[in-house]
């Protein structure tokens, strides 16, 4: 079974113990990407990290790398182990047996149909994502919104304020969204060859 991972964000530049063979490709599918996530586990805790939101999320292009794994339950596994997540957070497509996770389906459909045309296309028989949810509102107190994050990050204190801006500066420089744009006019990251600003 030919089996792709999906990454926008840490995946990219830390994927620790996750197996792929070869590197990270660009070209992966279009979906909408925010940091709408607060972090509460271990090094990033505190960090505004990115998930598929189809409310706020701006279009991205993800990228893709190709698991060893032939068995698509020991390719869920592997994300899971990565994310400190559950296996029902893990979003997958079987194109084999035309099966998917429910729990994806219902957080983001639209971006469930782009995953899975991408992968028709580009015949694989299975892909992995990682589908958590914004927890904004749960965690900070008040519904998300572009100024409700960046007033999250300025009410940050230290450790945490510079993990979190490290977190917005190491993303990819293609996932340029309205939270990174704000945090980039705040003076907070440095340009980088490749950032692409976002225009209203």
């Amino acid at each position: 079974m030919r089996i792709a991972i999906f990454g926008w964000g840490s995946l990219i530049w830390d994927r620790r113990d996750l197996p792929i063979t070869g590197d990270w490709q660009r070209g992966g599918p279009v979906l909408p990407i925010e940091f709408g996530r607060i972090s509460r586990s271990g090094g990033r805790a505190g960090c505004l990290t990115l998930v598929i939101d189809e409310q706020y999320g701006a279009n991205v292009t993800t990228r893709f790398a190709h698991s060893p794994r032939t068995n698509l339950d020991s390719a869920i596994a592997d994300l899971r182990t990565r994310e400190g997540t559950s296996s029902g957070r893990i979003g997958y497509v079987n194109l084999v047996r035309n099966t998917e996770r429910e729990y994806a389906r219902q957080q983001h459909p639209h971006a469930c149909d782009a995953i899975k045309a991408w992968a028709e296309a580009q015949r694989l028989e299975a892909v992995v994502w990682t589908a958590l949810p914004s927890n904004f509102e749960e965690v900070a107190h008040r519904p998300f919104s572009v100024e409700a994050a960046v007033q999250y990050l300025k009410a940050l204190v230290e450790p945490a304020k510079s993990r979190a801006l490290e977190y917005l500066q190491k993303a990819p420089p293609e996932v340029m969204t309205p939270v990174r744009t704000a945090a980039m006019d705040a003076g907070w990251l440095q340009d980088e060859p490749g950032f692409a600003r976002m225009t209203p």
